[in-house]
């Protein structure tokens, strides 16, 4: 079971930190460079660079929550969460469909599975 995992490439568990301005304030985000990938995949998808996906992700949740623990783990649970969904079929593999033309009822009827199984 391990091979699978391990055998990896090392590149992908690297982490390097990007400078994002958040209305105005730079801040400093370290991530893997899979959920870099995964945050430009995102990104592309929607017509937004990173920095910006960043900003609107960043502006939602303190809109919803009202604050921001870990913005670095929330990313990290945005890029999860888009693959799962990607796999169960909630958001279709193909990258032309915007995420926003999306409906709310459909992501959040599947909130959670991750932690399901």
């Amino acid at each position: 079971m391990c091979q699978v995992f391990i055998s990896a490439d090392p590149q992908l568990w690297a982490h390097r930190a990007r400078s994002v301005r958040l209305h105005g304030v730079a801040t400093s985000i370290r991530l893997e460079n899979l959920f870099w990938q995964v945050l430009d995949d995102i990104a592309a998808r929607d017509g937004y660079t990173v920095p910006q996906l960043c900003t609107k992700l960043y502006d939602e949740l303190i809109a919803e929550r009202g604050a921001v623990d870990n913005f670095s783990s929330f990313l990290r649970v945005c890029c999860t969460r888009y693959l799962a969904l990607q796999l169960s079929g909630e958001i279709p593999q193909d990258v032309r469909i915007p995420i926003r033309s999306l409906t709310m009822e459909r992501a959040a009827a599947t909130q959670g599975t991750v932690l399901q199984h």
